[in-house]
């Protein structure tokens, strides 16, 4: 995993170093799992912090796979998954964090939001709702915002799943051909893997825009899912491991 702070996305790769073993890295990832079953309860009981993971990519980058991969065996009372569609009227009719920050992680939580208030600056911009001008507002909002949850005690992590054309366009394209995969098919699908360079720009300037040292943008291969659930695991158990959250003292009980 990379910091995506410069990143040209033209020369990142997709997959995997080739030096990595398969088999053992899938047998690495299911103990970093074990892992994060302590982690995550000494986290819930401590109750005074809690994890923001942001996932973001282009289309079929396999961000709902990766959240299976990689959360599935955590207590359900403890993670909170959180998806962002288009705004609605209501939220429409807000300043373009309000929806957001209603699902910020309570003190204990992993939350996890699967697409972000990044799309505010990645689809709307690519889809012309947002200019260049208002962009850069928007990223001065960003910025703060993230700084408030850090300042409350969140530790944010941002993963860009980066999948390659090719990849992409073979995972599109078995969403028409597998009907176990139909109900992933959208149909503005074809046209938003046409548009794979100005997204690239666009999530290029995210990256120089808003990747700041306390939580930078990383990079993911995400072409084999494999390695791709390592990646976010590790870094992760990484971050819990830094916090070292801790169960709380208990007074003794009096003898009766």
């Amino acid at each position: 995993m990379k910091s995506t702070a410069s990143f040209d996305l033209l020369k990142a790769s997709a997959r995997a170093p080739q030096s990595i073993s398969k088999d053992e890295t899938r047998r690495e990832t299911e103990r970093i799992r074990q892992e994060l079953v302590g982690w995550q309860n000494r986290l819930y009981a401590e109750n005074k912090r809690s994890v923001l993971v942001i996932l973001q990519g282009m289309d079929a980058s396999g961000k709902d796979g990766l959240i299976r991969r990689v959360f599935s065996g955590l207590n359900p009372q403890g993670v909170r998954v959180q998806s962002f569609k288009a705004p609605t009227d209501e939220e429409r009719a807000h300043d373009f964090l309000w929806r957001i920050h209603a699902h910020a992680p309570r003190r204990g939580m992993i939350q996890i939001f699967n697409r972000s208030h990044y799309e505010d600056v990645l689809i709307a911009r690519v889809s012309g709702l947002v200019g260049t001008q208002d962009a850069q507002q928007r990223f001065t909002a960003i910025n703060a915002f993230e700084k408030l949850l850090q300042q409350a005690g969140t530790t944010i992590l941002k993963f860009y799943l980066h999948i390659s054309e090719e990849e992409q366009y073979e995972r599109l394209q078995a969403r028409v051909n597998d009907p176990t995969k139909h109900w992933k098919y959208e149909a503005g699908d074809a046209e938003k893997a046409r548009q794979w360079p100005r997204y690239r720009a666009v999530y290029e300037d995210v990256f120089r825009q808003c990747s700041p040292k306390s939580c930078p943008w990383h990079l993911v291969p995400a072409d084999q899912n494999w390695y791709k659930a390592y990646v976010v695991a590790r870094a992760l158990r990484d971050a819990l491991v830094g916090m070292n959250p801790q169960y709380p003292a208990t007074k003794q009980l009096r003898p009766r």
